[in-house]
């Protein structure tokens, strides 16, 4: 049986090195992510060339996430890139008047220069993470003075946080702008956006992207305390392709004991709503340094698959670590091994509710009959790959096969839960494309003389939305 969750893994200095990208490609990766937070252009482009090349190479299909960086919110650097010790109880200000390289023991200059007009006596700022803390005492002009609460070692250019979220940056930053055209040159898949707290953060997203001639879906990471209000998230995630679980803001935003259920409920949300969400960040960390993972990161990514996660995802582990194919054969073990568990085949998923569409019907009529009647497969065929995305909301063991002649919706249904992409060459006569279908399952290795397949289609080619049939059939039969 197919994995049914995917694997997204970060491309970086690691992937870079001879061999390695085919290595956890061949090892089960099914997304790529391009951080735009690291590397040059043309860094990116030739990644995404050499992805490209070897899925060709190979007839697979994989898919490119670029991730725009955001405003990252950073204090400046120290004299002679200095580290600096802070202990219980110090004080230490944040002085947006201060210049770059000018950082000591007493204070720091920040990169966002609004940060004294937005913060508070009482308010608490995190540090590289969470790991240091510091409670505002006072505020002069653009001095933020406040007091060590929890020390540590702080270096250059580490991210600030506020506790509970308010800052008003906005989502998008003129370098993101710029990246998107470089999203567009590459022809990406999907773009990530970093911190959006509305909707209307995605909708302007999704307007620079058709601006740049790019039609790539927009991936929310939800990282900022106040996109969690009910009425934001789910504008969020309705005009959204998907969210991302971005685990490390979010979790310094709210407190990490908050992240679990929090992690849920993003999940449920956004399955019950038709969209994908990938679950990220420190999944198996410490894969970065060593060749196999704790039990914890086991649990946490074998929990995340039992949830209903459409994929997760690794980081610095495949990015920057030192076993990235260690990394990916492990998340791809731990996936099938959760898969296996009957929490991960049970669905209630619109049952006692109306569908608003013919091939909304047709593709939960086709996840019905084939739990029911024991199919092996499931075949859709699809122009823009949304009957495949309905079906994957439901929880079940039959793999879903996507079968397109548009690479691009291949490349798209690479990150939906349970479906696997596959290519159908173009026929005049598109009635009669039922063994054409056959075969092309047949070849992949899906079925066998005498299984019985779902197949829904449309009764004409090239209609987006035109799902409107579905047949029952035995695989052999001389007449289909």
């Amino acid at each position: 049986m197919p994995r049914r969750t995917k694997i997204l893994a970060t491309l970086g200095p690691a992937t870079d090195k001879e061999g390695v990208l085919d290595s956890i490609l061949g090892a089960g990766v099914n997304v790529v992510r391009i951080n735009f937070s690291h590397g040059s252009e043309q860094e990116h482009l030739n990644r995404v060339k050499a992805v490209r090349t070897w899925a060709q190479a190979n007839q697979a299909y994989v898919g490119v996430l670029m991730d725009l960086q955001g405003p990252k919110i950073r204090i400046a650097t120290f004299k002679n890139g200095m580290k600096i010790q802070l202990n219980n109880g110090d004080s230490f200000t944040l002085d947006a008047d201060l210049g770059e390289n000018l950082g000591n023991q007493h204070s720091v200059g920040i990169t966002y220069k609004k940060l004294p007009q937005e913060v508070q006596v009482g308010h608490i700022l995190l540090l590289d993470d969470g790991k240091i803390m510091l409670e505002v005492t006072d505020i002069k002009d653009n001095k933020i003075n406040t007091i060590v609460t929890q020390g540590g070692v702080l270096s250059d250019k580490k991210g600030i946080n506020l506790r509970g979220g308010g800052l008003s940056a906005n989502a998008l930053t003129e370098k993101d702008k710029k990246d998107i055209l470089i999203a567009a040159k590459a022809k990406a898949d999907y773009v990530a956006l970093s911190f959006p707290v509305s909707g209307d953060d995605v909708r302007k997203t999704k307007q620079l992207l058709k601006q740049a001639g790019c039609d790539a879906g927009v991936i929310s990471k939800i990282e900022r305390a106040e996109s969690l209000v009910e009425g934001v998230i789910l504008d969020i995630i309705k005009e959204s392709a998907g969210i991302m679980v971005a685990r490390g803001d979010l979790g310094v935003e709210i407190g990490d004991a908050q992240l679990p259920a929090q992690q849920k409920r993003l999940i449920k949300l956004a399955r019950s709503n038709d969209r994908i969400v990938i679950t990220a960040t420190q999944m198996l960390e410490s894969m970065i340094t060593n060749p196999i993972p704790t039990r914890a990161e086991v649990f946490d990514v074998a929990n995340a698959v039992l949830d209903g996660t459409d994929a997760v995802m690794l980081s610095a582990e495949t990015a920057a670590g030192d076993f990235p194919e260690n990394a990916v054969k492990t998340m791809h073990n731990v996936c099938l091994e959760a898969e296996k568990n009957p929490i991960a085949k049970v669905s209630y998923h619109r049952l006692n509710k109306t569908f608003t569409y013919i091939d909304e019907t047709i593709a939960m009529s086709a996840m019905y009959a084939a739990n029911h009647i024991g199919a092996k497969v499931i075949a859709t065929l699809t122009e823009s790959g949304k009957t495949a995305m309905w079906m994957s909301r439901i929880s079940s063991d039959i793999p879903i096969v996507a079968m397109s002649d548009k690479i691009s919706t291949l490349r798209r249904t690479t990150l939906y839960r349970g479906v696997h992409p596959c290519f159908l060459p173009t026929k005049k006569d598109w009635v009669k494309i039922n063994k054409s279908t056959i075969k092309c399952l047949q070849v992949g290795g899906f079925i066998n003389d005498g299984d019985i397949v779902v197949l829904t289609k449309g009764m004409y080619k090239n209609k987006s939305g035109g799902t409107n049939l579905m047949k029952i059939l035995t695989v052999g039969d001389s007449e289909y």
